[in-house]
């Protein structure tokens, strides 16, 4: 019998009082695949990520990462997945190290200096771990909140906007460690506002509109206008 996809959603409804931001929303991610989740602001890319990652209770429908059930196993389900929120969510006044040791002791990772220098040069930031992060880049906050994930080794990343607002080195850092972590059998599911960056990555897109997927297709050899003819064709704030 095949196993379950590491990103298995069927049905899946939210709503928050009469408001229904997912409606019956159905998405699978298969072992080494990466899919791009586009739609307007408030189409509930980030609300799916979230329950995802277990900080949302479903209203109705089933989600589940690894096999199990994000509703009634959400201790396994966190033992596999890497939620990146939009913010890099890092203490400002904390080296990378000493976050990074936050982290690993809250989480119960190894917390041994070799493995913590190990992670921090795994995101290129072993060169700065004494400095505090106030003084770093956006990009270099989102390569540190990465770091944790070089520790937990999850099997599905769920990233919301991971290459908004960082500059170009950044970004194709980001794209090589995402790669890798397809390569290695990973999966990968990312909201974004972007046609450009951070697609290469992905192998599929899909556009949530009226709270649904209103399209879920193969990027293949699409070129950036392609996505976007695609996404206005499909998504609410579309022409």
């Amino acid at each position: 019998m095949a196993l379950d996809p590491p990103i298995q959603v069927i049905g899946l409804r939210k709503a928050f009082g009469a408001h229904v931001v997912l409606d019956d929303v159905s998405l699978e991610v298969r072992p080494g695949e990466a899919v791009a989740l586009l739609g307007a602001n408030g189409a509930g890319k980030t609300t799916l990520l979230r329950i995802l990652a277990t900080l949302l209770r479903p209203s109705r429908g089933t989600a589940r990462v690894a096999g199990y059930d994000c509703l009634r196993e959400t201790a396994d389900v966190r033992a596999h997945v890497g939620l990146l929120a939009h913010g890099a969510w890092v203490y400002e006044d904390l080296t990378p190290f000493e976050n990074l040791r936050f982290w690993a002791t809250l989480g119960g990772l190894p917390r041994s200096r070799e493995a913590l220098g190990g992670a921090l040069a795994a995101v290129e930031l072993d060169r700065v771990a004494d400095e505090r992060v106030r003084t770093f880049s956006l990009g270099m906050k989102r390569r540190l909140a990465l770091a944790r994930f070089v520790l937990a080794r999850p099997s599905v990343l769920l990233l919301d906007e991971p290459f908004a607002g960082i500059d170009q080195r950044a970004g194709k850092w980001l794209d090589g460690h995402l790669g890798a972590f397809k390569a290695a059998g990973g999966a990968l599911l990312m909201t974004t506002h972007s046609f450009g960056r951070g697609l290469p990555v992905a192998d599929r897109m899909a556009v949530l509109a009226a709270g649904r997927v209103a399209l879920d297709t193969p990027l293949g050899a699409l070129t950036p206008d392609d996505v976007r003819r695609l996404y206005e064709l499909h998504a609410e704030d579309g022409p």
